[in-house]
C-alpha cells in the first residue's frame, strides 16, 4: 500500500488516504480473505467473474479491514460494519461505517486493478476511476454541472476524456462523504475540470490524489482548510507503508 499526506500538518481532522495495487497484493489478499472477510464480503467476491477483479476487490476489502483493525485495536477480522440511515430516504442503506468505531470513519473506492481507501475523524469520501473512452467521457459530460461542461468543451477532444474524470471523482468523493451519493443531481455542485479543484462546497475540502497514468482520483472530507495553496494533484508526499 502507498500512503498519500494529503492535507496541511495544522489540520484539524486527521485524514489517512492508502493505494491499494490489486495486481501487487490481490494474490496474497486472496489466500488472506477467508480468515479476514465477512460472509458478505466472501459472497460478492466470489460473484466476480475475471481474476482480477476478485484480487482488485480482496485487495481492498482486507487491507481496509487490516488498517481499521489498527486503528481500533481490533484484530482485522473482528471489524463489523453497519450502514447509517440514508441521507435522502432514512432507508438502512446510507453510507457504511464501522459498529462501535466512535469517530473513525472510512470511505473506499476501486476501479481496474487499483483501489483507494480513505480513514478520518469526520465524514470522508474517496473515488477512483479509470480514465473512460471518448464516448463515455462524451456522456458524463452531460450530467456535470454546466461550468464544468462549459470548460469541458472549450478543451481539445483529446484532452477532455482525462478531464471528466478528475471532475466525476471530485464530485462523486463529495457525496459519497455526504452520505447522499447519486441521489443528488450531479449537475448542481462544481468542483471543476481542470488540474486542481476549482471550488470546495461549504465546509467541506476535496483533494485530487496522485494516482498512475490513465486513472484519476480524489478524496473528500467535512471540514474546511484556510489555506488552500495546497490543492495539488501532483503535491502530495508519497510514502510507503509499513
Amino acid at each position: 500500500m502507498i500512503r498519500a499526506n494529503l492535507l496541511p500538518a495544522s489540520a484539524p481532522v486527521p485524514l489517512s488516504v492508502w493505494l491499494v495495487d490489486g495486481r501487487r497484493a490481490g494474490d496474497r489478499a486472496l489466500r488472506l480473505a477467508p480468515g479476514l472477510l465477512d460472509g458478505g464480503q466472501l459472497e460478492r467476491l466470489a460473484a466476480f467473474r475475471h481474476a482480477a477483479d476478485r484480487r482488485t476487490y480482496a485487495a481492498a476489502h482486507v487491507a481496509l479491514r487490516r488498517l481499521l483493525g489498527a486503528r481500533l485495536g481490533l484484530a482485522p477480522q473482528a471489524v463489523r460494519f453497519t450502514r447509517r440511515p440514508c441521507a435522502d430516504c432514512g432507508g438502512p442503506h446510507g453510507r457504511p461505517e464501522v459498529a462501535g468505531g466512535g469517530d473513525v470513519r472510512f470511505s473506499l473506492s476501486h476501479s481496474g486493478d487499483l483501489a483507494l481507501i480513505a480513514i478520518a475523524a469526520e465524514p470522508v469520501g474517496v473515488d477512483i476511476e479509470r480514465v473512460p473512452a471518448a464516448e463515455t467521457a462524451a456522456s458524463v459530460a452531460e450530467v456535470l454541472h454546466p461550468y464544468e461542461a462549459a470548460e469541458l468543451a472549450a478543451l481539445p477532444a483529446d484532452l477532455r476524456p482525462a478531464a471528466v474524470t478528475r471532475a466525476w471523482t471530485r464530485k462523486e468523493a463529495y457525496l459519497k462523504g455526504t452520505g447522499t451519493g447519486l441521489s443528488r443531481s450531479t449537475t448542481l455542485d462544481y468542483l471543476g475540470t481542470g488540474p486542481t479543484p476549482a471550488a470546495h462546497p461549504q465546509d467541506w475540502t476535496v483533494r485530487d490524489v496522485s494516482v498512475p497514468d490513465g486513472y484519476a482520483a480524489a478524496v473528500a472530507v467535512a471540514f474546511a482548510v484556510e489555506d488552500r495553496s495546497r490543492t495539488t494533484r501532483g503535491g502530495a508526499h508519497l510514502a510507503s507503508a509499513r
